[in-house]
């Protein structure tokens, strides 16, 4: 074998050795994997609609879907659920046809149909319940636009119909700051705030994820928020016609204060530097 063609087969040894953990890695599963508890997220939805209605929602449409991933957890749960997912980036969309969807049993995918339109304009068969999550809504900026979207959901849903939502706040929300996680010792899921203005309320965020070989997947999902408070979203949705909106806090654990996963219904609570939390809104 001749010097050139050992030289090129190591080259090739060489390029393939030298692919970073970042390079092989897809920013959905990441997501996914470090952002997303999509099984908390629809117990909550599922015992919260049970108490208040008696029943178990049988068809929900999650707004601002991406993956379809809570969706795809929804009609797993029984064989009588039914999903819409709605989402206007077609990318996102194809990709949780292929890698979420797929993977679910006939039955199932049989029962989850995808949407790619616009959350304020689409009309979709009346509803159990909407769910807009991971803070997707505040991507409108300005009250007449939520309050929009609001109308919109309202008159998508049956007649008792009920939107959950999350929201997160506190005086840190509000900061320029970087926290990273370790997420099952194989990456750190990085999120930073990046810059705040106080007059329009408006954040920009990025999430980034770093890796045990140095390599970094830079601003994988960037943000640029309205920082809706409570008391914001529950009036605008008195507004675009909502019979009660309540506020679902997480309790903490007793020795180390951190969150203990329980959301109860709350009239008041102390003040924390960073909270989650959900807002249940009965049609």
């Amino acid at each position: 074998m001749t010097t050139a063609i050992m030289s090129k087969k190591q080259d090739k040894k060489d390029r393939k050795a030298k692919v970073s953990m970042a390079a092989k890695h897809d920013r959905h599963v990441l997501y996914q994997e470090s952002v997303q508890c999509v099984e908390a997220e629809i117990d909550f939805v599922d015992e919260t609609f049970k108490d208040l209605r008696g029943r178990h929602a049988e068809l929900i449409r999650e707004d601002f879907c991406g993956t379809c991933n809570t969706s795809c957890e929804w009609t797993r749960r029984r064989p009588t659920n039914r999903a819409i997912c709605v989402d206007f980036d077609a990318e996102v969309l194809e990709w949780g046809r292929k890698n979420n969807i797929s993977i679910l049993p006939e039955a199932a995918q049989n029962r989850l149909t995808v949407v790619q339109d616009d959350v304020l304009t689409v009309r979709t068969d009346p509803v159990d319940a909407v769910l807009a999550m991971n803070f997707s809504y505040f991507c409108f900026k300005t009250r007449d636009q939520l309050r929009a979207y609001f109308k919109g959901v309202r008159d998508s849903l049956i007649d008792d119909g009920i939107l959950f939502m999350d929201c997160y706040g506190g005086y840190e929300a509000c900061q320029d700051i970087v926290e990273e996680r370790k997420i099952d010792r194989k990456f750190k899921y990085v999120w930073e705030q990046d810059d705040f203005d106080p007059i329009s309320n408006t954040l920009r965020c990025y999430i980034h994820f770093n890796f045990k070989d140095g390599s970094k997947m830079k601003r994988a999902f960037s943000y640029e928020w309205r920082m809706w408070s409570l008391p914001e979203i529950r009036e605008l949705l008195a507004e675009a016609g909502f019979s009660r909106s309540t506020v679902y806090w997480e309790g903490a654990e007793e020795d180390s204060e951190e969150g203990n996963g329980v959301f109860e219904p709350v009239d008041r609570t102390e003040n924390d530097p960073s909270w989650v939390a959900y807002i249940v809104a009965e049609r």
